[in-house]
Parts: C-alpha cells; sequence; structure tokens
C-alpha cells in the first residue's frame, strides 16, 4: 500500500487517540492553569526512554521490523508508551512511531493538561513499561536500533502534516480560549456587578435598618417624653382634685360648724323658751292651787273628793317644783321635762274643772231639792201628756212611712249624734273665746301663729312623695301633743296658753273640711292624701276627729244624711245656710257651685272612712271605718231624694268608696246597688227636672257599667305601696 494513501489514516489515527479526543476544561482558566502551557513546552525524554533505548539496543532486528512506517501507522507496537519522546539533538536515533513523541510535530501536546492528567499520564506509562519489561525478554527478544533516516521525504510529509493539523488545532483553541476569556470576563464583569448591586443593597438595608432603629428610638423616647407628660398632667390633675376635696371638706367642716353653732343657738333660744314656758305653767298651777283653797268651804260639808283633789293638786305642785329645780343650776328644760310639766297642768286645769263642775251639781241638787216638791205634780201631769203626744206622732209617722215608703228626716239616733257633735265643736269654740276676743298683742300674736301652725300644713298636702306627706303628720302631730313646732321661722307650742290646744284642734278640723270643699272639689284626686292625713290625725287624737266631723256636717248636712227643715221664723238666706248654700250680699251661690262644693266634701268623708294612716298600730279599731258609709249609704236610701242633690252625692260617694264598700260587704253591696238601680233610681228621676238630669245620667250609667262588669274600678289617685316609698 503506498505511503501517501496512509497519510490521512495516520492524521485520523491521532485525531481519534487518546491525546487528540482531549478536551478543554472550562475549570483551567479558574485553576489558574495555562492551556497553551503543553504546547509551548520543550520536547522532554519520558523518565523510561533510557530502558526502552537499552532494551532497542539489545534486539535490534525486532525494532527494525517494528519501526517502519507503515506498520507503525497502521499497527502501532502495544509495548511501547505514546508519550515516549526521542531527543532531536541526536542524529542517530530511529524515526519515530506514529503513537511516539519524537518531534514536536508528532507531540500530543496540542492541548494542554492539568496536573492531574500529567500524573495519571505518567502512572500509565510506567505500567505500560512494567508491562512491556514483563513481557520482552533481553535475552530471548533482541532489539534492533533502528535504520531509517531523519531526512526521508516521507518523514517530511508526514511531519508537516502532522505541522498543519496542530496548527489548525492550536488556532481552534487560541479562537475557543480567547471566547471562553471574553465569556469569563463577561461573567466575571456580571458577578462583580451583581456583587457590587448586593453590596449597595446591603449597605441601604443596613441603612434602613439604621435608620429604623433610631425612628425606633425616637419613638420610644417620643413615647416615654409623652407618657411622662401625661404623668405630670395626672399628678396635676389629682394635685387639683386633692385641692378641690380639701376645699370642699373645708367648707363642709365650716358648714357643719355654722350648723352646730346654729343648732346651739336654737336649742338656747328653745331652752329659753321652755324655761318662760316652764316657769308660766308653774305660775298657773300655783294660781289654780290657791283656787282649790277657798273652793272647799263653799261646800255644804266636807267632801273626801275635794280633799282628794287637793291632795292631787298638791303632789302636781310639787312635781312641777322639782322640774324646776332641776333647772334651777342653769340648764335649760328638756322636751321630757315641759311634758310633764303640761301633763301637770292639763291635770290640775282637769281638776279645777272637776271640782267646779262638782260645787255646780251640788248648787244644781239643792235648787233642784227646792223645785222638785213645787213641780212634781207638774211632771206628773206634762209626762202623762209627752206620753200621749209621742204615741200619736209614732202612729202618724208610722202611717206617713206606710203611705210612702220612705222618711223625709234622718233617724233619731242619728240626730241625736249630729246634734251632740255640733254641741261639742260649739264648746270648744267658747272654750277658746277669750283668745279670739283677746286685746292683748302678745296673745294676738300667739294666736296668729297658732292658727298658721295648724293650717299651713294641711294647705301643703299633696301627692308629691310619702315621705314629704309624714312630715307633714309628724308636724301636726307635733304641735297637737303639745311640743313645739316650727311656722314662719318662730317656735310655737299650744302649752304657750291654756286653750291653745282646743284652738288648734278647731282651726285645723276647719281646714280640713275648707280642703275638701275646695282643693277636692277641683281636683278629686286630692282627696286621698288630704283623707289619709285627716284618717290619722283623728286616730290619734279621736277630739280632732269629732270637729272634723261637726265641720263637715254643718258645711254639708247631707254627710250625716240630715235634710234640715225649716222652722218658723227662719229667713229664707238663714235656710239656705242651713242647707250648705253661700249667701253673700244678699245673693245665692250657683247651683253647680254648690253641687261642686258638697261633691268634694263628700268625696273627702268616703276616702277617710276608708283609708287609714300606715305608720301607727293598726290593732284597734278604725276610728272612722267603712261601717259608717255603709250606714250613711243605707240611711240615704231611706230617705226621700232630693233634685240634683242625691243623684250628684250618690254617684261621688260609690265613685270614690265603691271598691271598697264591695270588697268588704261583697254580696250585700251587690244587693244594695240593684235595689237603687231598680227601686231608687225611679224616684230620683221622678224628683228631678229636666235641666238637672246630667247627675242622673251619670249615677244610671255608673249603676248599669258596675252590675254588668260586677267589678267597680278603684279610684283615680289612690294611694299605693309605692307612693309611701317615695
Amino acid at each position: 500500500m503506498p505511503v501517501e494513501s496512509l497519510r490521512w489514516d495516520t492524521l485520523e489515527a491521532l485525531k481519534n487517540s487518546t491525546k487528540g479526543r482531549l478536551k478543554y476544561n472550562p475549570d483551567w482558566l479558574e485553576k489558574g492553569e495555562d492551556i497553551l502551557s503543553g504546547c509551548n513546552e520543550a520536547p522532554s525524554l519520558s523518565p523510561l526512554s533510557g530502558l526502552i533505548l537499552k532494551r532497542l539496543n539489545m534486539s535490534p532486528r525486532t525494532l527494525q521490523k517494528t519501526c517502519s512506517l507503515g506498520s507503525a501507522s497502521r499497527d502501532p507496537s502495544p509495548g511501547l508508551s505514546e508519550e515516549a519522546p526521542v531527543s532531536t539533538s541526536s542524529s542517530t536515533s530511529p524515526f519515530p512511531s506514529a503513537n511516539a513523541q519524537p518531534t514536536p510535530l508528532s507531540s500530543p501536546l496540542l492541548v494542554p493538561r492539568s496536573k492531574k492528567d500529567e500524573e495519571q499520564q505518567i502512572v500509565g506509562d510506567e505500567d505500560s513499561a512494567t508491562d512491556a519489561s514483563n513481557d520482552v525478554s533481553p535475552v530471548s527478544n533482541p532489539i534492533l536500533p533502528p535504520t531509517i533516516s531523519l531526512l526521508s521525504p516521507r518523514a517530511t510529509q508526514m511531519a508537516g502534516c502532522i505541522r498543519i493539523c496542530e496548527e489548525k488545532h492550536r488556532a481552534k483553541a487560541k479562537m475557543e480560549l480567547s471566547l471562553r476569556q471574553e465569556l469569563q470576563e463577561k461573567l466575571v464583569a456580571s458577578v462583580a456587578s451583581r456583587e457590587s448591586e448586593q453590596l449597595k443593597r446591603f449597605e441601604e438595608f443596613m441603612e434602613l435598618k439604621q435608620r429604623q432603629e433610631y425612628q425606633s428610638m425616637r419613638d420610644m423616647m417620643d413615647r416615654e417624653t409623652q407618657e411622662s407628660i401625661g404623668r405630670q398632667e395626672k399628678l396635676k390633675e389629682e394635685h387639683k382634685n386633692r385641692i378641690k376635696i380639701l376645699n370642699l371638706r373645708l367648707r363642709e367642716a365650716e358648714q357643719q360648724r355654722l350648723r352646730e353653732a346654729e343648732f346651739e343657738r336654737q336649742r338656747q333660744v328653745e331652752g329659753r323658751e321652755r324655761l318662760r314656758a316652764l316657769n308660766a305653767i308653774q305660775e298657773e298651777i300655783l294660781q289654780l292651787n290657791q283656787l282649790l283653797e277657798p273652793a272647799t268651804p263653799t261646800q255644804s260639808g266636807p267632801s273626801p273628793d275635794l280633799t282628794s283633789y287637793s291632795t292631787r293638786a298638791n303632789q302636781l305642785c310639787s312635781q312641777v317644783s322639782e322640774v324646776v329645780r332641776t333647772t334651777a343650776e342653769g340648764e335649760f328644760p328638756s322636751v321630757e321635762d315641759m311634758t310633764v310639766a303640761e301633763r301637770a297642768l292639763h291635770e290640775m286645769r282637769s281638776l279645777i274643772r272637776v271640782m267646779q263642775e262638782a260645787a255646780a251639781q251640788a248648787q244644781e241638787k239643792r235648787k233642784k231639792a227646792q223645785e222638785e216638791e213645787e213641780e212634781r205634780r207638774k211632771l206628773a201631769v206634762l209626762q202623762a201628756q209627752q206620753e200621749e203626744q209621742k204615741k200619736s206622732a209614732a202612729l202618724s209617722a208610722k202611717e206617713k212611712a206606710r203611705k210612702k215608703g220612705l222618711q223625709t228626716k234622718a233617724e233619731q239616733s242619728t240626730l241625736k249624734w249630729y246634734q251632740e257633735l255640733q254641741d261639742s265643736a260649739n264648746q270648744c269654740a267658747q272654750s277658746f273665746e277669750g283668745l279670739n276676743n283677746t286685746k292683748d298683742i302678745q296673745t294676738k300674736k300667739l294666736r296668729m301663729e297658732l292658727q298658721k301652725a295648724a293650717t299651713i300644713p294641711v294647705s301643703q298636702i299633696s301627692s308629691i312623695s310619702g315621705s314629704k306627706l309624714r312630715e307633714i303628720f309628724d308636724k301636726i302631730d307635733k304641735l297637737l301633743s303639745g311640743r313645739s313646732v316650727v311656722s314662719g321661722g318662730k317656735s310655737v307650742s299650744t302649752s304657750q296658753h291654756p286653750n291653745g290646744l282646743d284652738f288648734v284642734s278647731y282651726k285645723l278640723a276647719e281646714k280640713f273640711v275648707k280642703q275638701g270643699e275646695e282643693e277636692v272639689a277641683s281636683h278629686h284626686e286630692a282627696a286621698f292624701p288630704i283623707a289619709v292625713v285627716a284618717s290619722g290625725v283623728w286616730e290619734l287624737h279621736p277630739k280632732v276627729g269629732d270637729l272634723i266631723l261637726a265641720h263637715l256636717h254643718k258645711k254639708c248636712p247631707y254627710a250625716v244624711p240630715h235634710y234640715p227643715p225649716m222652722k218658723d221664723g227662719t229667713s229664707v238666706e238663714e235656710y239656705q245656710k242651713i242647707l250648705g248654700y253661700r249667701v253673700e250680699d244678699g245673693g245665692v251661690e250657683a247651683q253647680d257651685s254648690f253641687l261642686k262644693r258638697m261633691s268634694g266634701m263628700i268625696r273627702l268623708y268616703a276616702a277617710i272612712i276608708q283609708l287609714r294612716w300606715p305608720y301607727v298600730s293598726k290593732q284597734g279599731p278604725d276610728p272612722h271605718g267603712l261601717n259608717n258609709g255603709w250606714r250613711w249609704l243605707a240611711q240615704m236610701l231611706n230617705m226621700e231624694p232630693l233634685a240634683d242633690v242625691t243623684a250628684t252625692l250618690l254617684f261621688d260617694f260609690l265613685e270614690v268608696c265603691g271598691n271598697a264598700l264591695m270588697k268588704q260587704y261583697q254580696v250585700q253591696f251587690w244587693k244594695l246597688i240593684l235595689l237603687i238601680q231598680e227601686d231608687y233610681l225611679p224616684r230620683i228621676e221622678a224628683v228631678t227636672s229636666q235641666g238637672q238630669a246630667g247627675s242622673v245620667t251619670r249615677l244610671k250609667q255608673f249603676l248599669e257599667s258596675s252590675l254588668r262588669s260586677r267589678q267597680i274600678p278603684p279610684p283615680k289617685g289612690q294611694l299605693i305601696s309605692h307612693f309611701w316609698r317615695s
């Protein structure tokens, strides 16, 4: 086979050899290795070249056979290392094979190797040399030195081809190296720019952190400043509040001191008043005691009763003197001392009154004893005549009742009760007549103060609150009990005048009735607070209750019920006053005004009989309870009706007291209501004119509604339990 045909096969073989297939490592530049170091270094011999030459010298034949160009290119000897170099300085060196490194043209150093690859190559050469030394025996396989000339054309041609191929690979490697260097520079530049940007971001981040820490520290300092300012403001407010509290306490202490001073002054004033009153009581008791002495010998004979009166009077004088003796040491008498002295005075007055009554009775007995004999015969005759007249009057009354069915006047017991109340009121008025007609300025002032103390609390009664009502009641009770009360800035007591209690009782009862006549007539709900106070006063002071009834019967005789007949010689105006009309300047009040006043007083009476003061003991009976309401209603139905008056009063009474009577008498009450509707209402309609039908219509509707529902509603304005807690 010609040598030229093997040229490209050799090049292909070199390309496909281990060194020809060598690849560039991209990490060489980073590791600092020079890619062209293998190409630029001087050729050198392998460390095993001496052993190879020795063996070649020992077997020249074998070398001749194996060192031909054709056999070397096609079938390289396996016993020789590819990297075994042959020095170019020797002119007698044989021609290198294709896998050897005799000259730079055939050297595989086109691609640089790393130190690791060179170390691996050296180890491979040592292994191959060891194998060759094991396979080739110097005795049995002698190698002859090559006889090929270095200047042969074929070798020169081959070396040129190898040089061209190496130049191509070197140019390609340089180009790739330059590209890789540019790429590495770009990469380094991008990494450097990225790192610089990251450094900038890191610095910005650190600045941000520093600013945030500074801002947080500043905010914390601001918060602490605000908190300290807030604490200072709070301390200032607390200081102000404490100053205010201290000022308030100082003012309260000053007010308390003033109150105590005022209380002490008031106590001194009241003490002096009580001392003056005590001295007056002692003086009066001593004067009354002197009246007992001359009264005793005037009797017809010695009487043990009068002796006992004198003994009791002396005891009372000693009792009052003991009270005065306790106050002579500079102390003022207490309320209890005044109560003891007043009781002693009242008892002394009662003793004088009883003694005078006893003396008067003795005188009357003597007169009667003288007159009895003279009039005994006349009395017997008169009694016989009176009995006959009574019998005839009873028969005539029974006949009239049988004819008419109803009475024209009240029963005898009712009239007797009515007359007793009027007599009691007249006696009470006569007892303080000297107080009314006095010319003494001090007594007049006392009378005015007592009248104000009695009437002003009654005019202040209202349904605002239970506590206010209780204060008014306590003030009235205190006045009636003889204790001092403050009225108009002045202290006044009934014990300041002997007839002060009678005067106050009379004026108080008169004021209660006047409130019903005026206040209740205009405002129907006002009947209940006035009535409950009047009921409480009535229960604790029965004399005031009798006076209230007397004034009520006098101003409204229909509250008895009583229709006063017109007596002979009585003028029309006087008779109208007896019936309850107001007559002023020769004129009589209108019927509407008259009915309004009567209605107010009947409503007050109906409220009194069903109410009771809640703060007194309820063990005893009512002073004037619901039985009196039933009595009044029954007597009204037993009397002939009066036009316009009877219907009005029945309606007002049932509207206020009907619910209480229904609960108390139940079935009997409904029988009475049915009787009014069926029997008594037609009688009322018979005497009622057309212009007076309003009151009859109201009564008729009330009766029909009550019978239909079998219920009478509680009156408007009634005081409930919640009222007394206000």
